[in-house]
């Protein structure tokens, strides 16, 4: 059947629209919005019928039990009807009609809105990750996605139910609903493979501490490793040591310590320019009859730099020439203060010939270590750092891994960098095959796919194909790193790196060629520091620029200054690769003049308008291929063809461009200047108008005070 309008059906049985929205709510449960709303003709023909009954039935007491009770209905007999004129069929068909609103549908809307409360009081705050799509987001907040894409559009965004859009956006929807909006932290899908976690304080356990012994060529630092090697190691092993892994533990006073074996601070270096921070204790050795030396004092640099505490050991006390005191006076001008000198620095003379010394130095560190609370978590995935790896004609990659955290057990698969495998076979210090080794112990492990780098830190992960998952992903992001190089500071950029914020200290290296000059331009330089930033030299020394420096300044991310000095071939070459960038100078003042002008911004230039010629317009003439040309008299200054200029008319700017051409009479000119004539035209502008004032200037550049 047709359907009709509420008005046209209140014309009908004159009634006005809202007593029939009335009506219809009220005895047929049917909800209407207005009086355009439409409704069924059948339902329309059963209200009809319904006001007539209500017209011709004059008894009001049986109306009313008509339509309100169920128990008077039944009651009603047949002669009833026949007096009201109603035939049984249609008041039965009216009974259901009016039965079945008020039961069915008044119930189903109550039992929706309920429901609608319910839903408004469990969202209360969401979690959402930073984008997501408009029916997620409508599912989450429990609203209709038609209303969430209204609301958008509103807003100024165009979105369908498909469209993503982002956390801003979704919270500015989410207020209006009362709904507080939480960004959902997602992970790296590389830290979700690896899974680490901070321990728990409670489940840390004393581990021992990891030592590095450096100092100058030719102080006794193997001839003090051997020494001690030989002194703790059990003797009846034959040979003593089977084989040599990079990394070794000794035993005092039933307490473990490990060192490092490794050729100085080189790789001590290398390590902590990839990021590893596997030192705990630094070792210096110098010796009792050479004094500080050179790479004694670079040592000392890098310890520093790494935040590391440094015991002297004062090796050849047994030599004819030692002098311990010249030694501990020589470390004070390095800020290394003996304790009983009234330092914090703990000096122990030792001799590796005579084993004379070394108890009381291992009996240090421990105490040292002591002091640091050194503690790890054993019982978790094994998490440590690469020491050193190789590739064995027979064996394959072989790399002497550094235990940190966790205990490593043969058949656990690992990922150390790209290099990814199942651990075969592990190989302890003393050479003896081992089935698991816990923190700060160094072992060798095989069955990697390739050689890790040196200070690539390793992690177990569940199974040897979500390691070589990741290995995929970091090579994948090496393959980016290199297409997009990795950005060094340099005097160039220094000051935009300032602005951004990146920049808080300039660590530069000094080399020169004598002591005296590295001595005047630290203090030089240090003094240029400012709150933006603080100059800082991290080391300075005697000498060419060496494969060491550079190395330095690679882990630093400093710029090496040198004078009088060149650097060597390998460290020019290790300077191109590692971008680090190396400044010679001739004279001293030259580069304190360079430090302070990078700092000042000198190298990111400042610009300052300067107007070279002020013209009025005398008279204008409009000329189809050309334009609007200008006739002007030049009052101030002299005009060039390659000046910007504006148009100026009562003291406010109309216009700024180019000039597209200049002339005298009917020549073109370079330049015109005050007291003469002219005639010129402006790119892309014909609007010029008699009395108007033309001022013609160009962007110098400045330096910055």
């Amino acid at each position: 059947m047709s359907k009709i309008r509420v008005y046209e059906l209140a014309k009908q049985i004159n009634k006005t629209s809202k007593e029939v929205i009335e009506l219809l709510y009220n005895e047929f449960g049917i909800e209407v919005k207005n009086h355009m709303s439409v409704i069924e003709g059948e339902d329309a023909n059963i209200i009809k019928e319904y006001i007539e009954e209500l017209s011709n039935n004059q008894n009001k007491e049986v109306k009313a039990d008509e339509i309100k009770t169920e128990e008077v209905k039944e009651e009603i007999t047949e002669k009833e009807f026949d007096d009201l004129d109603l035939i049984d069929d249609n008041y039965t068909k009216n009974e259901k009609i009016r039965k079945k609103p008020k039961s069915e549908k008044v119930k189903k809307n109550m039992i929706k809105e309920e429901k609608n409360i319910e839903q408004d009081e469990e969202v209360g705050i969401v979690v959402i990750p930073p984008s997501i799509k408009v029916g997620d987001f409508a599912q989450k907040i429990k609203k209709p996605a038609s209303e969430i894409i209204k609301k958008l559009i509103f807003k100024g965004v165009m979105a369908s139910i498909n469209h993503e859009i982002d956390f801003e956006v979704a919270e500015k929807i989410a207020e209006e609903y009362n709904i507080l909006l939480e960004m959902e932290q997602v992970k790296d899908k590389e830290e979700v493979l690896i899974n680490d976690f901070e321990d728990d304080p409670k489940d840390m356990q004393p581990r021992p501490p990891v030592v590095t012994v450096m100092g100058h060529v030719d102080h006794g630092k193997t001839s003090l490793l051997d020494a001690i090697r030989n002194s703790r190691v059990a003797s009846q092993e034959a040979g003593g040591i089977t084989q040599h892994i990079g990394a070794y533990s000794v035993e005092i006073n039933g307490s473990k310590i490990v060192f490092l074996d490794t050729p100085g601070h080189e790789a001590f270096t290398a390590m902590r320019a990839r990021g590893a921070k596997v030192t705990d204790i630094a070792i210096l050795v110098v010796a009792a009859d050479d004094g500080v030396m050179p790479q004694t004092i670079e040592a000392i640099n890098h310890a520093k730099a790494a935040n590391v505490p440094i015991i002297v050991a004062i090796n050849k006390i047994d030599k004819p020439g030692a002098n311990p005191d010249r030694v501990k006076q020589e470390l004070t001008e390095y800020g290394l203060i003996a304790e009983d000198w009234g330092g914090d620095t703990i000096c122990v003379p030792v001799s590796a010939h005579t084993h004379k010394g070394l108890d009381t130095l291992l009996e240090m560190i421990l105490l040292v270590a002591e002091m640091q609370e050194l503690k790890a978590n054993p019982n978790r995935t094994a998490k440590g750092t690469i020491i050193e790896s190789k590739l064995d004609k027979g064996r394959g990659p072989v790399a002497t891994v550094l235990v940190q955290a966790g205990t490593l057990s043969v058949g656990d698969a690992i990922i150390a960098g790209s290099s990814y495998g199942k651990i075969r076979a592990m190989v302890d210090d003393k050479g003896r095959k081992i089935n698991k080794i816990g923190p700060s112990m160094p072992v060798e492990i095989l069955g990697l796919s390739e050689v890790p780098n040196a200070g690539e830190k390793f992690f177990v992960v569940a199974d040897e194909k979500t390691a070589r998952e990741i290995a995929d992903i970091r090579k994948e992001k090496q393959r980016e790193e290199m297409l997009a190089s990795t950005t060094k500071v340099s005097l160039q950029d220094l000051f935009s790196q300032i602005q951004e914020g990146k920049v808080k200290v300039l660590n530069i290296i000094v080399k020169a060629d004598v002591q005296g000059s590295v001595e005047a331009i630290k203090q030089s330089l240090e003094k240029l520091s400012n709150e933006e930033v603080r100059v800082k030299v991290i080391h300075g020394g005697v000498g060419a620029i060496t494969e060491t420096d550079v190395s330095l300044a690679s882990a630093s991310n400093a710029i090496i200054i040198g004078f009088n000095v060149r650097p060597d071939g390998m460290a020019r070459q290790v300077a191109e690769k590692e971008k680090v960038e190396i400044k010679t100078y001739r004279i001293i003042y030259e580069a304190i003049d360079d430090i302070t002008a990078a700092m000042k911004g000198m190298l990111d230039p400042e610009f300052k308008e300067v107007v070279t010629a002020r013209l009025q317009v005398r008279q204008t003439f409009k000329v189809s291929s050309v334009g609007t040309i200008a006739g002007c008299y030049v009052e101030d200054g002299k005009i060039n063809r390659n000046n910007s200029v504006r148009v100026i008319r009562n003291g406010i700017i109309i216009y700024e461009g180019k000039l597209s051409s200049l002339k005298r009479f009917k020549d073109d000119v370079r330049e015109v200047a005050a007291g003469y004539e002219c005639g010129l035209t402006i790119e892309k502008f014909n609007d010029i108008k008699e009395g108007d004032i033309i001022e013609a200037y160009t962007m110098e550049e400045v330096e910055r005070k």
